[in-house]
């Protein structure tokens, strides 16, 4: 048996990019920043400082190239492999993250991940979510690595649009969701059940603590709700894959979600917003009774989650469209995870039951 639980270290602070370079400093003595442009330009000052005061440089700031494609990957890797440096720093979103994990993979150099937002688990899990260089969902690469070291500045997150936390509310409520789900096919173990304990406790928390968490951004206040809601999306939701390994794995949710960015118009709606929907479409897919859904819409309105196609801005879609979406969503891999067959036919059903319940609902708070 093998499992990777997470990565090596896990450090959040108020202001722990100004003492980066403490915990960096054991990899060695050079460094190369991969990210965003807007996270680079947000961490480059105070990482690049602290680096320099522990004895490191940073040799280059690099953008990650806009989408985690094989593309960028490969960029990156052809620029950076006759380099001389020790360490690779991650910085940004999922898809700076997993671009840089993988790049890191491909170099075999350590990896450390500073995390600019709260949207996605990816800090801290060894997959890379590839995409083509137009942004529609390709595959889960394991050509990836976890970090060994990530660091979590509150400061740097508190700062960052609203926006992505209540987009990673919505991508780690489906590690409840989908896990009670694809568990379904396992033979119980002690580590597979400990996965499902974790998934039923990170969503006790969220129901919990999201609202607060929330409104504490908007106030621009760190709460412990808010140091929880960071904790549970950024580090705790992916030891539930580390943990469950195969047996706990992202299921149809997923698969909508991955189903669904086949649409151009979806593209500017974030990851955890459409995975919260395809949520929604799964639990109808399953039999769910429809109060059941809507008590969570409610939490989705509490909170600012979207629960209908067009508040992710689509609008309507042909009959071919549909077609589209259903046969592409059952051959995502995460589709089989599910413990029934599951035939176009169903997705479409499913889809299209959810974005009525979520309808109904947003038509009544007009």
């Amino acid at each position: 048996m093998f499992v990777t639980v997470g990565p090596g270290q896990y450090h959040r602070n108020a202001g722990i990019i100004s003492d980066s370079g403490l915990y960096i400093k054991r990899f060695g003595s050079t460094a190369v920043l991969v990210g965003g442009n807007t996270s680079r330009q947000v961490i480059d000052g105070p990482l690049r400082q602290s680096l320099s005061e522990h004895g490191m440089t940073l040799k280059h700031s690099l953008w990650f190239g806009g989408e985690s494609s094989q593309t960028n990957i490969d960029r990156l890797v052809e620029q950076l492999k006759n380099e001389t440096f020790d360490v690779l720093i991650a910085t940004g979103g999922g898809k700076a993250l997993d671009t840089a994990k993988a790049a890191a993979y491909y170099l075999n150099k350590p990896l450390v991940a500073i995390p600019t937002i709260a949207a996605t688990c990816a800090a801290a899990t060894p997959i890379c979510i590839l995409y083509s260089d137009e942004g529609e969902f390709l595959e889960i690469s394991r050509n990836s690595k976890v970090p060994e070291l990530v660091l979590v500045d509150t400061n740097v997150i508190l700062n960052a649009p609203v926006r992505y936390l209540i987009a990673g509310i919505g991508d780690t409520l489906a590690k409840w969701f989908e896990t009670k789900c694809s568990i379904k096919k396992a033979v119980p173990n002690a580590i597979n059940q400990t996965a499902i304990a974790i998934a039923g406790q990170l969503y006790q928390t969220l129901i919990q603590k999201g609202t607060t968490a929330v409104s504490s951004i908007h106030e621009q206040n760190i709460t412990d709700a808010l140091n929880d809601i960071f904790d549970a999306i950024i580090l705790v939701s992916g030891s539930v894959s580390g943990y469950g390994g195969d047996d706990c794995r992202t299921a149809a949710a997923h698969a909508i979600y991955s189903g669904l960015t086949i649409f151009p118009e979806i593209h500017d709606t974030y990851h955890g917003e459409i995975v919260a929907f395809g949520i929604l479409a799964q639990l109808c897919m399953e039999g769910t009774e429809e109060q059941e859904v809507r008590m969570l819409i409610n939490y989705y309105q509490q909170v600012g989650l979207p629960y209908t196609l067009e508040q992710m801005a689509i609008k309507s879609l042909t009959e071919n469209q549909w077609k589209a979406l259903g046969e592409i969503t059952v051959t995502i891999e995460d589709m089989a995870n599910m413990p029934f067959e599951v035939t176009p036919d169903m997705v479409i059903t499913s889809v299209k039951k959810a974005n009525e319940i979520g309808t109904d609902m947003l038509v009544a708070t007009k």
